[in-house]
């Protein structure tokens, strides 16, 4: 059975980690306001719930599930776990943006760069892909 250490990984360079930093920061501004928005019912928000064929009254609850999401992805030991759920939640606004005949492109781009900016702060998750890439 082949193991994989994670201990031995080297930091990354302060101009990767930097990288990751900015990355994961403007994903997570953007979190925090598109949530803060939802959760205050501004009506472009409640508008574009409407356009998609939801009921207005999950325009709150959406913006609790992204709050969560974001505080999850802010902290360190949780990251991982809420980059999971961002995937999760974005894979079904694609969903929705196919059903709808929308242009479905920023759901991907964002989740991609959210795992960017991850993968240059964490060497573990960045030893973790490679070792899954080059095992193959």
């Amino acid at each position: 059975m082949e193991t994989l250490s994670i201990q031995n990984t080297k930091s990354p360079s302060k101009a990767v980690l930097w990288t990751g930093r900015i990355i994961s920061g403007l994903i997570v501004l953007f979190l925090l306001v598109d949530s803060i928005m939802k959760l205050i019912r501004e009506s472009h928000y409640v508008d574009g719930t409407k356009q998609l064929g939801f009921s207005v009254s999950l325009v709150q609850p959406l913006g609790i599930v992204l709050l969560l999401i974001a505080i999850l992805y802010i902290i360190p030991r949780t990251a991982i776990i809420g980059a999971l759920f961002l995937t999760a939640y974005f894979g079904g606004a694609v969903a929705i943006m196919l059903q709808q005949g929308q242009p479905f492109w920023f759901p991907i781009a964002f989740c991609t760069l959210a795992w960017v900016g991850l993968l240059c702060q964490q060497p573990a998750l960045k030893a973790l892909f490679q070792h899954q890439i080059l095992r193959r």
